[in-house]
């Protein structure tokens, strides 16, 4: 079995969980494991599912990039019952919109009424979901550091790191799990951007994001079930909704060209050099 086989999580309530350990990085060390997790929706977890995480993996914060809406339409998950766990909910759209994961597949940017949803796609035309992308970093880049920082954060605290701690490094215990509804869209931003920030090579970002497109399938089914995001889904081949190598390739390069690199863009927004160093404590061995 290889390395990135390992990655995946075996739960019975959701089909996109992976450990984001294991990766290297330009350092040449590696991504700590049992640290941050990615996910798609948590709301259909087991209660085996819900032991497993908070027992035997020591979940601590769950990050939750979703809209408001869909936490309202979807209703609590299971995790909301156990007292060991935060949660941080960081929706990457501008709240009061109609907007879901889904959407960074469906609606095309130019067509949207939204002028600064057009102003973001522009020179994207190839690529629609990139002009997704930069738009969750355009509207919410306060969500995106709030998300990173809670990543950073130890043991469910979910807050900046101790300003005491001029050497970045923070107790290490207890795991974080960002999700959204289908663990591809925000969340491959939001891990993409923490992952670009400790040194993870851009070769293993892409292959990350790509990745979850070995679940596309059981995805979809999932999400077909939940009236929140059925509709959307059905006038859609399944393939459109597929993450492809040049869309994370793409939206990394913007970021290149326009702020110098991932890092770049998170330093302009607020990202401190604590922050980094915290991040980089957090999550590489």
């Amino acid at each position: 079995m290889s390395m990135a086989e390992t990655r995946w999580l075996p739960l019975q309530g959701a089909v996109n969980v992976r450990d984001l350990g294991d990766l290297p990085t330009v350092g040449g060390r590696r991504t700590a494991r049992g640290r941050v997790l990615r996910a798609d929706n948590l709301q259909e977890l087991t209660p085996a599912d819900v032991r497993y995480l908070v027992d035997d993996l020591g979940l601590r914060t769950v990050i939750d990039l979703r809209t408001s809406i869909e936490v309202e339409r979807e209703g609590p998950g299971p995790l909301t019952r156990e007292a060991a766990v935060v949660h941080r909910h960081c929706s990457l759209f501008p709240e009061g919109g109609r907007m879901t994961d889904v959407d960074a597949d469906a609606l095309l940017p130019w067509q949207s009424n939204d002028v600064q949803a057009r102003d973001a796609a522009e020179g994207e035309a190839d690529n629609p979901s990139v002009g997704f992308y930069l738009g969750y970093l355009r509207d919410r880049p306060d969500s995106v550091l709030a998300a990173l920082r809670a990543m950073a954060a130890a043991d469910g605290d979910g807050g900046a790191p101790d300003p005491e701690r001029r050497d970045g490094a923070q107790d290490r215990s207890g795991a974080a799990i960002v999700h959204c509804a289908a663990g591809k869209d925000r969340t491959g931003v939001v891990v993409a951007l923490a992952l670009a920030a400790v040194g993870v090579p851009r070769s293993e970002i892409v292959a990350d994001y790509v990745a979850t497109g070995e679940v596309l399938d059981s995805i979809l089914d999932r999400l077909r079930r939940s009236e929140t995001y059925a509709e959307d889904l059905d006038d859609r081949p399944p393939d459109a909704h597929r993450p492809r190598p040049v869309t994370m390739e793409r939206f990394l390069a913007v970021l290149d060209q326009r702020f110098g690199g991932p890092v770049g863009w998170l330093t302009k927004v607020g990202f401190t050099e604590a922050d980094l160093a915290a991040l980089r404590a957090r999550l590489v061995e």
